[in-house]
């Protein structure tokens, strides 16, 4: 059995952390030592990382937990994670889009800056008027 900090230092998942998981029904309650010290099983460390492994890709926690549900049925279809992880590409892409015209903004508004005074400086006057952006970055 495992205390919380053991947990912690295994999964890299901080204690506040591990206690919303918890909460948020993710994780199952942890068993009390005498002392009331939550004490934690090899299966709820697996469950920690994969709960991590899935949030370091971006998974939302709804999403999370209906992986975690369809775990629980070892032979049903992986149609259902296959969606899921699918939802997470798409929205993975659709930010590296929106990234990649910010990347092309910037670079335009700092490559017109020729000024050596704030007052001359395209950079503020780009930020403070969106008509000088070449595209809808917002």
């Amino acid at each position: 059995m495992l205390t919380i900090g053991d947990l912690s230092r295994s999964t890299g998942v901080k204690i506040p952390t591990i206690r919303y998981y918890e909460q948020m029904g993710l994780l199952s309650h942890a068993e009390r030592s005498d002392g009331n010290q939550r004490r934690y099983s090899t299966r709820e460390q697996e469950r920690l990382s994969f709960i991590r492994h899935a949030r370091d890709l971006g998974l939302t926690i709804d999403a999370i937990r209906e992986l975690i549900d369809l775990s629980q049925h070892p032979d049903h279809p992986c149609a259902d994670a296959d969606r899921i992880a699918e939802t997470q590409l798409a929205e993975v892409r659709r930010k590296i889009a929106k990234l990649r015209k910010l990347e092309t903004e910037l670079e335009r508004i700092t490559s017109h800056c020729h000024g050596t005074q704030v007052k001359d400086c395209y950079v503020i006057r780009a930020l403070a008027n969106h008509d000088l952006c070449e595209t809808d970055h917002a």
